[in-house]
């Protein structure tokens, strides 16, 4: 199955070549009957704003996408760590791997 993302920063408004990317994503998704993931990536604690993503989310719906998944990046740093730590208790093998 197709699984394709869009994954904007919330650091500003949905600009148009964002919103041109979301859409040619849905829209491949939509026509291989895959799945379209929104992932916000709101890592750039400084930066990132919950009124950018609720703008970004707000355009989405008005511009008619929609996602089968939403992530937030942040949410996901736990996941993360394990798997960076899981690999760095495995030593240098990973490299050669």
């Amino acid at each position: 199955m197709v699984k394709v993302r869009f994954a904007p920063s919330p650091t500003g408004n949905l600009h148009i070549g964002g919103a041109r990317t979301a859409l040619f994503n849905w829209m491949y998704a939509r026509a291989q009957g895959g799945q379209f993931v929104l992932r916000i990536e709101d890592t750039d604690l400084e930066r990132s704003r919950p009124e950018y993503e609720k703008e970004i989310m707000d355009s989405m719906r008005w511009l008619g996408l929609s996602w089968d998944e939403l992530y937030k990046q942040s949410d996901r740093f736990g996941i993360y760590r394990e798997h960076v730590e899981r690999l760095l208790s495995q030593g240098d093998e990973v490299a050669y791997k």
